[in-house]
């Protein structure tokens, strides 16, 4: 069985080597309006977002409950459980840090794109993994800012709540709301050309990961992470992934769902969205010296469980043939 490796996984490395080589592009001095095309990309994102969301699928997606309380509940409070667990072992600053940084990872909401496709691949239930995605982004607006409203320091980000929600009204909720709008005249539009649309929205990614990135080499943050550090970062999404991947799939058993929403809820549960994360890390952290690294171990989950479930897609599709 061949194993591809992601094309967008290798961009993301490509722009932090970009950012590590050629910092100032992304630091407030550059000429480069970074911020603004940010700005400006995230809300286009989520306009087509809402463009391509089919109220048809997600009506007749509301009906398996079971499954929508354990994607749901997997995604905004196993996560974020699992990872409070670990807590109690903090013993300074960078560790503190480094824990902010998963802590945000686990709040964040699924993703839409390659849940679908993998719980397709692996012949699941792809209305319910439509539903669930999507609506795990619309709920993640809400949950995530409040868990992470526990645990940032408001006098490192001035982290306001009305502040946050405003922002977060203006790019997120009202362009998908005016793309639900326009869905009658545009929507098919949008979901033909869907791949092109994934493209421009994989494009403001890497350009906010190299802003990111790029002010963080700036300020010379990385240098109190070392590759042992890196190693126990990525052993650590392994291990997460790990955890909520079993305890999902047995809490499916438990409930006594057929083996397409054991897959639905095994691979959508478990997914974290690179996209709300880099958005919503402009938005909680604004522009946070130690961004790069808030953003690592999301990274590094991205291309984990792009990796793990494209296997496990191809080993459960084979034994469903």
């Amino acid at each position: 069985m061949k194993i591809k490796i992601d094309k967008f996984v290798l961009s993301i490395i490509l722009v932090i080597i970009l950012a590590y080589l050629f910092p100032e592009w992304g630091t407030e001095q550059s000429k480069i309006p970074i911020d603004t095309i940010s700005t400006i990309g995230i809300a286009v994102i989520f306009f087509f977002y809402g463009l391509k969301l089919n109220p048809t699928q997600l009506k007749a997606g509301l009906k398996n409950w079971k499954l929508h309380f354990l994607v749901q509940g997997s995604t905004f409070l196993m996560f974020p459980l699992l990872i409070l667990l670990c807590r109690p072992w903090i013993q300074n600053e960078a560790q503190d840090t480094i824990w902010l940084a998963f802590f945000f990872l686990a709040a964040l909401p699924s993703t839409v794109s390659s849940s679908v496709v993998m719980v397709s691949m692996a012949k699941g239930n792809v209305p319910a993994t439509i539903f669930n995605a999507s609506i795990s982004g619309i709920i993640g607006i809400v949950i995530t800012p409040l868990w992470m409203g526990l645990f940032i320091d408001s006098t490192q980000t001035n982290f306001d709540f009305t502040a946050i929600y405003s922002k977060l009204i203006l790019q997120i909720i009202v362009p998908v709301v005016l793309g639900l709008i326009l869905q009658r005249y545009w929507g098919d539009f949008a979901r033909r050309h869907s791949n092109k649309l994934t493209l421009f929205d994989k494009s403001i990614i890497l350009l906010i990961i190299y802003k990111s990135f790029s002010s963080s080499f700036e300020n010379d943050v990385f240098s109190v992470v070392s590759i042992s550090d890196l190693l126990l970062l990525f052993m650590g999404v392994i291990v997460l992934f790990t955890v909520v991947y079993g305890l999902t799939g047995f809490l499916a058993k438990k409930l006594h769902l057929n083996i397409q929403d054991r897959i639905t809820a095994q691979f959508c549960g478990t997914k974290k969205s690179l996209v709300h994360g880099t958005v919503f890390s402009k938005i909680l952290f604004g522009n946070m010296a130690t961004l790069g690294i808030i953003l690592l171990p999301l990274m590094l989950f991205h291309a984990t469980q792009l990796l793990i479930i494209s296997v496990l897609a191809t080993q459960k599709s084979s034994s469903m043939a």
